[in-house]
Order: structure tokens, then sequence, then C-alpha cells
């Protein structure tokens, strides 16, 4: 736990201004984004606080796969079903804006503008999806 990342004390829920989404993991949070660049735009969390993606190892494949269903679950919520429309990654270091590993999840992607089809550039040296 780190008190002065944002993130650690949203998954601790010190931040009243962020509503959590329901989750099926207890190591796992899921918000919208307070700037988002889709009408779906939520970012998944580890309540364990985890670098970023760029730290990532093989034992963490488990927790990134759970991150990718947090996500699908969240869409399929909010009555979003279009799979091959949704944009899921990583933002690669240094052009991570908060240093606490979370994953986007966008959709539609078809719907993001010009400057957000090149932040969230599948596979491009910023983003790994």
């Amino acid at each position: 736990y780190d008190s002065k990342c944002v993130f650690c004390r949203i998954a601790r829920r010190e931040e009243p201004g962020t509503a959590l989404l329901p989750c099926e993991y207890e190591d796992l949070v899921c918000f919208r984004d307070i700037r988002p660049d889709a009408p779906h735009h939520y970012l998944v969390v580890p309540v364990e606080h985890m670098q970023n993606c760029k730290t990532l190892k093989t034992e963490h494949i488990p927790i990134v796969k759970r991150m990718m269903e947090v996500g699908k679950a969240v869409l399929q919520r909010n009555n979003f079903t279009d799979f091959n429309d949704v944009r899921m990654g990583f933002h690669w270091p240094p052009f991570c804006s908060i240093s606490h590993l979370h994953l986007h999840v966008l959709a539609p992607a078809s719907q993001l503008g010009f400057f957000s089809r090149l932040l969230y550039r599948i596979n491009s040296y910023w983003f790994i999806t």
C-alpha cells in the first residue's frame, strides 16, 4: 500500500468521490475513468500496489487474465456485448500517468476520437494490448 498513490486509496475505498463498480474478485477493483475517451471507459486495478505493466512477470498472468475478465463483465453489465469493438490494454512506461498497474477498458473502440485513437493505438510503443 502506498498512501501517496491515488489508485491504492481508491482500492481501499479512501476516495469517496470514486464509485467502485461490482467486481467478482476481491484483489481487484473497477471504476470509471475520470477523463473518459469512449462512451465506456473503465479502469481495472489490483488492490495490491503493483508498479506498472513493465514490472509484470509470468507469475502475474493470472491477475492480468482476471483483470480482462472484470473488464468484459463490466461492459456486459452495461449492455455492451460487441467484443470486436473493445480496446483493452496498458500504457507502457513512461507513458503512464499513474504508477499503479491499471487496465484500460474502452468501448466502442470505433467511437474513439482522433487523439484517443493515437493514445490507445493497438500494440504501439506506448500502449500494449
